[in-house]
């Protein structure tokens, strides 16, 4: 058994209100709210400091739980949550951003079934091949390092592993074998109130990566692999055009 939170903020820099923007006469909250529905979770919660994201989750009958508007980031808000529900310390909460409408539900119930597989997991996530080198070479994709039972080892916005026997003037020539970060999470409750308590660690601080935190305190995170990553989330007015020709 496991449950859903999705954190979601009216304000956000490149597309105000992102919530509550329309894609095929429904807001964008309410198509993420039907992934994790679909993932076959206990529960699904939005978690939002706003009045209008509220009312509208409301509309469509959506479990909403209001927090502090001073949050650093979604982690902090689902953590609020987890505290305001009494959640137990060994139940599975998966942390399902609000921005992202095309997350397989297959994906949220795997990373839910590798904690659940496994008590000694503090948190999971997944990941999916890299395909090509410039995905490889983009900062904006997180790459993830993992042992043989899929353990990671680090979280890295640069290149990795560095393809040594294969790079020409000082460019990768081979991306066979690296990981791109999909950014969904699971918690056991106990390691999310761990962890939300911690200070920002310097290795998090020098990527701008939450969960080197988690390892820097030497957590287990595990991490699922994917085929495929699944379609990117809503971060441009490009992405919601994108989004909303499939959807729409």
């Amino acid at each position: 058994m496991f449950h859903v939170i999705i954190p979601a903020r009216f304000a956000a820099t490149r597309l105000p209100g992102k919530p509550l923007l329309e894609i095929g006469g429904r807001p964008l909250i309410e198509w993420v709210w039907q992934r994790a529905r679909d993932s076959g979770a206990a529960s699904v919660i939005l978690a939002t400091d706003d009045e209008r994201i509220r009312a509208a989750a409301l509309n469509f009958g959506a479990d909403v739980v209001m927090t502090s508007p001073l949050h650093a980031s979604g982690t902090d808000r689902i953590a609020e949550v987890v505290r305001a529900r009494r959640l137990e310390p060994e139940d599975i909460v998966i942390n399902l951003q609000g921005d992202e409408p095309l997350m397989p539900a297959a994906v949220i119930a795997a990373v839910a079934g590798a904690l659940e597989s496994a008590p000694h997991i503090d948190i999971a996530t997944a990941a999916a091949p890299v395909q090509s080198l410039d995905e490889l070479l983009d900062p904006n994709c997180v790459k993830a390092v993992c042992n043989g039972d899929g353990r990671a080892l680090y979280f890295s916005r640069a290149p990795v592993p560095w393809p040594r026997d294969h790079v020409t003037d000082g460019r990768p020539q081979a991306f066979s074998g690296a990981l791109r970060h999909v950014g969904i999470y699971g918690y056991r409750v106990r390691s999310l109130l761990q962890f939300a308590a911690w200070a920002p660690t310097p290795l998090e601080q020098s990527e701008k990566l939450e969960q080197l935190r988690a390892l820097e305190y030497g957590m287990h995170i595990q991490v699922v692999t994917l085929e495929a990553a699944p379609p990117p989330g809503i971060d441009t007015p490009q992405d919601l055009e994108r989004v909303r020709g499939l959807l729409g």
